[in-house]
């Protein structure tokens, strides 16, 4: 039975006794646990499908927002409790990644390591120097959350709808900007990279660096589109995910 606290940060798309693997999924910056909640149609029927609910948005819109990147993997790493007993993979995109990375360290430390790490759309923590900051006026945010995705722009438009979420991605903006990153003690399991080709934020060239931050197997998987290319290529990105996650199933009963 999951704890309050786990409740609190963990929001549920499928997760019945029958999914042994669990995949904890982390929202980009400004984003929501919601944007995950078709996944479950295009992964396996015996993988959970689960997201971050990170505070100050969705059902958690009066928790104060995170003190820091690290402050904040210090709080998920914790609520995922008991679901630690089972297979579990982390995929975070953008801003997820780091927060799914930093995840991944402190369960390693703890001795319940995930299965996987799954990054999407986002450069290794020892390659962030010279990245462009994001913070600045209310404008200018707004401008750059279109700059990726038109879609939003009818958000920003409704004076009511554009006061509770422009908050949320201000204060992740913040947490991105002042995340140092640096090197970290490589992980013990496989990671797998995901991105667009045409993504201004990072070159698949940079994604690969994420080979740097494990001892095991790393692979990278690159679709067409820009930053948010998992949204056009859901399918495909899926599909790829599916396999992944059998690889990763095989593996471990092999092991046991």
């Amino acid at each position: 039975m999951s704890s309050p606290v786990q409740e609190r940060w963990i929001r549920r798309f499928r997760d019945d006794d029958a999914c042994g693997t669990k995949l904890v999924c982390f929202p980009h910056a400004g984003g929501w646990a919601s944007a995950y909640r078709t996944w479950p149609l295009g992964l396996p029927s015996d993988t959970g499908v689960l997201a971050v609910r990170y505070p100050g948005r969705e059902d958690r819109h009066g928790d104060p927002f995170a003190s820091g990147l690290e402050a904040l993997a210090d709080d998920i790493a914790d609520a995922l409790g008991e679901l630690t007993r089972h297979r579990l993979v982390l995929f975070g995109h953008s801003m997820g990644a780091s927060v799914a990375h930093e995840v991944a360290l402190r369960l390693q430390q703890r001795g319940c390591p995930p299965a996987a790490l799954c990054v999407s759309g986002r450069r290794p923590p020892h390659a962030l120097e010279g990245m462009r900051k994001l913070s600045g006026t209310d404008e200018e945010i707004i401008a750059d959350v279109l700059r990726f995705d038109e879609s939003r722009a009818p958000v920003f438009e409704d004076p009511e709808l554009r006061d509770i979420v422009l908050p949320a991605v201000r204060a992740d903006y913040g947490l991105v900007d002042d995340y140092r990153g640096g090197r970290r003690p490589p992980l013990d399991c496989p990671v797998y990279g995901y991105t667009g080709d045409d993504d201004p934020e990072v070159t698949p060239e940079q994604m690969r660096d994420w080979a740097d931050t494990t001892h095991d197997d790393f692979r990278l998987r690159v679709l067409p589109g820009g930053h948010f290319y998992l949204i056009a290529e859901e399918a495909a990105l899926l599909a790829d995910m599916s396999d992944v996650l059998s690889r990763l199933k095989s593996r471990t009963q092999a092991a046991s």
